[in-house]
């Protein structure tokens, strides 16, 4: 699949296509509360960074802080609640497969 195939599919599939002036080459992604940055690859579209979670208009890092897992934005966080991180993870899965080009 080309990239345009790719974001048609996302887009079919329930996914948000955005674009921001920060990152001119991506084009944002998000579902729920999920979002992630892809650009052009020699192979369709490839992933910027790591998926994240909405704060605000940027994305925040799933990382630990003080021994839980958290979504940080610079100074704003988010805790990582088991239904977020569900989300998260099936957003992470969902999309992987997408850019895998393999079925659902």
């Amino acid at each position: 699949m080309d990239s345009s195939e790719i974001l048609q599919a996302l887009h079919l599939a329930g996914f948000e296509l955005q674009i921001f002036d920060r990152f001119p080459r991506a084009i944002g992604v998000t579902k729920g509360n999920c979002i992630a940055l892809l650009e052009p690859a020699v192979a369709g579209l490839r992933l910027v960074g790591r998926p994240g979670w909405r704060i605000g208009e940027v994305l925040g890092v799933l990382t630990m802080k003080d021994g839980k897992q958290v979504f940080q934005a610079k100074d704003q966080l988010v805790e990582g609640t088991p239904e977020r991180l569900n989300e998260f993870r099936a957003f992470e899965a969902e999309l992987g497969d997408f850019l895998a080009c393999r079925p659902n």
